[in-house]
């Protein structure tokens, strides 16, 4: 299952199925699980942990030393769950101690072509990363978000969960749950409705997350105002409430 030219270190340990292609470089300390397919000319560096059925397509590199100059060679780590596709010319670089010391990937993400994931960003399960969409340091992306192509994400900032962005957005501001943002730099335009549906939202809780982004971006009130009436809303939607929890622990102030 590992190619006679790719280069496994000593501290690497792979499950008994894992596949290595061709001029792949492993090296530990670096844990792989079952199932995990790594194509050939891919570069994965340690401290890392890869879990199971993940594929890991040709020229990627992973979990090397983080883009950051106050980087000392401290051992901080990449985490990658379960059930990834990640596509060709992909980075994701460790974290660092200036953060958690760790860049976290969840399960089943989809993550295509040169996206770039830098230090310690944390991301959720179930995303899809477009062609050349860019995670500086530190940023935080919600579970189900979905990034177009060439989007650029400023750091310390987070995606929430459901949240769209549209191919060449540029976003410096924190993105709610459920928004769709575009433009440059990005706008908020509308809930993502039809990413809702897809995943099983009923009518009546997309009708409730329309009337929440009417109360955030269009009824005139300053952020706070709009926050005390979405508490509101939030006592009897679970789905309001996660938003106005986002609003609520917001980092790099509201894209608005």
């Amino acid at each position: 299952m590992i190619h006679p030219t790719a280069i496994v270190g000593s501290d690497v340990e792979l499950a008994p199925d894992v596949e290595v292609g061709p001029y792949s470089v492993l090296e530990g300390p670096l844990q792989v699980g079952a199932g995990t397919k790594i194509g050939p000319h891919v570069v994965i560096r340690g401290p890392t942990r890869i879990g199971r059925d993940n594929r890991i397509f040709q020229f990627a590199s992973l979990g090397d030393d983080p883009q950051d100059k106050k980087y000392a060679g401290e051992p901080t780590e990449l985490v990658i769950g379960d059930g990834n596709t990640i596509r060709e010319y992909v980075t994701i670089n460790r974290g660092t101690v200036q953060d958690a010391g760790v860049t976290r990937i969840g399960d089943d993400n989809w993550i295509m072509a040169y996206v770039h994931i830098a230090h310690d960003c944390q991301v959720g399960d179930h995303t899809i990363f477009a062609n050349n969409a860019s995670l500086a340091g530190h940023v935080h992306v919600g579970d189900h978000a979905i990034l177009g192509g060439f989007t650029l994400v400023h750091q310390f900032c987070s995606i929430g969960a459901h949240a769209f962005t549209a191919f060449g957005s540029t976003i410096a501001r924190d993105v709610p749950p459920y928004v769709m943002v575009g433009g440059h730099p990005a706008q908020p335009h509308g809930l993502n409705t039809e990413g809702l549906r897809r995943r099983g939202f009923s009518e009546e809780t997309i009708r409730q997350l329309k009337l929440a982004y009417r109360t955030l971006y269009r009824d005139g009130l300053s952020l706070e105002e709009a926050i005390e009436r979405l508490r509101i809303q939030a006592e009897t939607i679970p789905e309001v409430r996660e938003m106005v929890t986002f609003l609520e622990r917001r980092r790099r102030g509201l894209l608005r």
